[in-house]
């Protein structure tokens, strides 16, 4: 979203509150791409992301007469996000996260010199791409919900940390601490186990095989290497306030953020053209 004055702000919300449906169209596009971003670090596949990211908008559009200019408008999303996902129970990966440990194990004892050629004649590089933001984004599940959300505000978003203190419920200080812990924490593991970002044996072309039998990634459903990616200096222009927490930055470049997905932009524009969006506007 351009930068904008918190009175621009407050008369473009209170214009698509009124029912200015272009009004409500430039708030949503200034901040679709931030929801789904933050959806897939939270929850570890596009699928689940863009299910997550329609219902973060249509509840941001049901709740816009609240917001009044007290906070930015990214940082009035960003806690209805962060709300919503931290509950969100639907995803892969609720019921069944995985672990640090069990990452570990897999790479250390994981028998991938056993696996035939399942490459389905796609490229070995692609897959192996693929493989590497999937494993990477993924490996974000071995946080906890809590932990997840620190980590995601301070590394791909870096939210101040007054900011981030009051989306999370926590003082700067201890977001602060919090955030140097858990940076260290994963660039230990990287550091360890992976030989894309650290100095592990882990090698993502030398696993494909594996993680296709595992059903890991799927050659006929590349989700990252099929997304369109948007660069880092785009997604921290719709935020005000930024700063630097520790040095670990260069770690944990897998954090690229992508274009939320056309099926989720259709969606929420079939919603607009809808009549329900007659029925919410005066809710």
């Amino acid at each position: 979203m351009d930068k904008k004055s918190n009175e621009e702000l407050l008369e473009l919300v209170d214009k698509a509150v009124s029912g200015d449906k272009k009004a409500l169209e430039t708030l949503i596009e200034g901040v679709q791409d931030i929801v789904f971003n933050l959806s897939l670090r939270m929850l570890g596949t596009f699928a689940d992301a863009e299910d997550a990211t329609q219902d973060i908008l249509l509840k941001m559009i049901t709740h816009l007469s609240s917001f009044r200019g007290g906070s930015s408008f990214t940082t009035w999303v960003f806690s209805i996000a962060m709300n919503h996902l931290k509950n969100y129970k639907k995803h892969m990966f609720a019921r069944y996260a995985p672990s640090f440990e069990y990452y570990g194990d897999d790479i250390e004892n994981g028998k991938i010199q056993d696996v035939p050629d399942l490459t389905q004649n796609v490229e070995k590089d692609i897959l192996a791409e693929e493989l590497k933001m999937s494993c990477t984004n993924v490996m974000l599940q071995c946080l906890d919900v809590e932990s997840r959300c620190i980590f995601i505000l301070g590394t791909m978003f870096k939210v101040d940390s007054r900011i981030a203190g009051d989306i999370l419920e926590m003082t700067p200080e201890a977001y602060r601490q919090r955030l140097s812990r858990i940076r260290k924490k994963m660039a230990d593991f990287l550091g360890q186990y992976c030989g894309e970002y650290g100095n592990g044996r882990c090698k993502c072309k030398d696993r494909v095989n594996y993680a296709i039998q595992n059903h890991r990634i799927n050659p006929q459903q590349l989700d990252y290497a099929t997304a369109s990616e948007i660069s880092v200096q785009t997604m921290m222009d719709v935020k005000n306030a930024m700063e630097d927490i520790d040095d670990l930055s260069q770690d944990f470049s897998f954090c690229k953020p992508y274009k939320s997905p056309d099926r989720t932009r259709n969606m929420i524009q079939e919603f607009l053209d809808s009549t329900q969006f007659s029925i919410v506007k005066e809710a």
